[in-house]
């Protein structure tokens, strides 16, 4: 049997330096001299036949199989460049624990944000999915950034088709009205088409909860675009009460697929304008598209567009893992039980202690 090709990739130094970075600036130390010897360490480490006391990535070719593995040797070594700083910060004493300092000022373990960046990287550069029991999120299903210009750099929309005052006073031609909406059960998106007094014509969707509020409004926006196209050539304008989605999609370098499309619809049909308008302020289009938006996020069987997972939304779930590895070890480890009494929950806040709070609740000072 042919054995898998395996490709390692070693995250090291520049991930451990860009967490530090501002720490370093501030204390005056040299990159150069911190980089170069943690990259020998690395290096000799990797050129050992032993097992690699760092983070790797192994991508086997049979299975794109993921695994990230983590010694503790490493997260020591990483623990012994972080704690000098940590005191520094606090102003404690040489003898208060690592653990318990790393609570007080709200920065997590060294080796635990380390972590959070392999696995980002794995996510968003190498698009592989980590181990099934850390998530079951698809590379696949992550929003990509879009680069470059959507269109020519010569061409722009018309100054007469975006605008960013209250369109509130418009009552004449078409209006379209979109909107999004996000709650504790879901997201919604939607639009309707209003023609002097009357609704005309209503279009909503669900969405994942993984979405975000702006996903809703752009891809409301982006539909309502798509139902002017399909309507005669007449006067006709489009009302968002979000600036975020307008902009994005007037803006032919934006990075948001979605708002590409729009630019490039708007571009080629002229007469189409977008203006933004005050939310509830009683406008019965406006009101409409809110309410079809939040019907559509609250009604768990309602038709849903599937939208893929922003970046955010990633960020804050590898965040939450990595509080979660934290609060694991912060609660059954053996220092630090005093401040444990009185900060049992870690957090990514610093409690703002002066260094006499601290060297009185750490137990550790000039006392008798």
């Amino acid at each position: 049997m042919r054995n898998a090709h395996v490709t390692l990739y070693v995250f090291s130094t520049e991930l451990v330096l860009r967490k530090l970075s501002f720490i370093i600036s501030i204390f005056n130390l040299k990159k150069r001299d911190i980089a170069v010897g943690i990259f020998r360490y690395l290096e000799k480490a990797r050129d050992s036949n032993s097992k690699l006391p760092m983070y790797v990535m192994f991508l086997q070719s049979g299975n794109l199989r993921f695994k990230l593995v983590f010694y503790g040797r490493i997260a020591r070594k990483l623990s012994t460049i972080q704690r000098p700083f940590l005191l520094a910060i606090s102003g404690a004493y040489r003898t208060t624990s690592t653990a318990a300092l790393q609570v007080i000022l709200g920065i997590p373990p060294l080796h635990l944000q380390l972590q959070r960046e392999a696995r980002g990287t794995a996510l968003f550069r190498l698009r592989l999915p980590l181990s099934t029991n850390v998530s079951d999120i698809d590379p696949s299903e992550i929003e990509e950034k879009a680069t470059g210009w959507s269109t020519h750099p010569s061409e722009h929309l018309s100054p007469t088709q975006i605008s960013l005052d209250d369109g509130g006073n418009i009552n004449t031609g078409l209006r379209i009205y979109t909107d999004g909406s996000k709650t504790g059960k879901g997201v919604g998106a939607a639009f309707c088409v209003l023609t002097d007094i009357n609704i005309t014509h209503r279009w909503s969707t669900r969405l994942s909860l993984r979405n975000t509020v702006f996903q809703a409004e752009i891809l409301a926006l982006l539909k309502a675009v798509e139902h002017a196209v399909s309507l005669p050539t007449q006067q006709l304008t489009i009302l968002v009460d979000n600036q975020a989605s307008i902009n994005s999609a007037a803006n032919p370098k934006s990075h948001n697929s979605i708002a590409r499309k729009i630019f490039k619809l708007l571009h080629s049909h002229p007469h189409i304008r977008v203006s933004w308008i005050k939310a509830h302020a009683g406008y019965i289009g406006n009101e409409e598209a809110d309410r079809l938006a939040k019907e559509a996020a609250e009604t768990e069987n309602f038709p849903e567009t599937p939208l893929e997972l922003p970046k955010s939304f990633i960020k804050t779930f590898l965040r939450q893992k990595m509080l979660a590895t934290w609060q694991m070890a912060w609660d059954d480890g053996d220092t630090g039980r005093l401040i444990h009494n009185i900060i049992p929950k870690v957090s990514l806040d610093s409690i703002n202690w002066t260094r006499n709070k601290v060297l009185f609740f750490t137990g550790h000072g000039p006392f008798p």
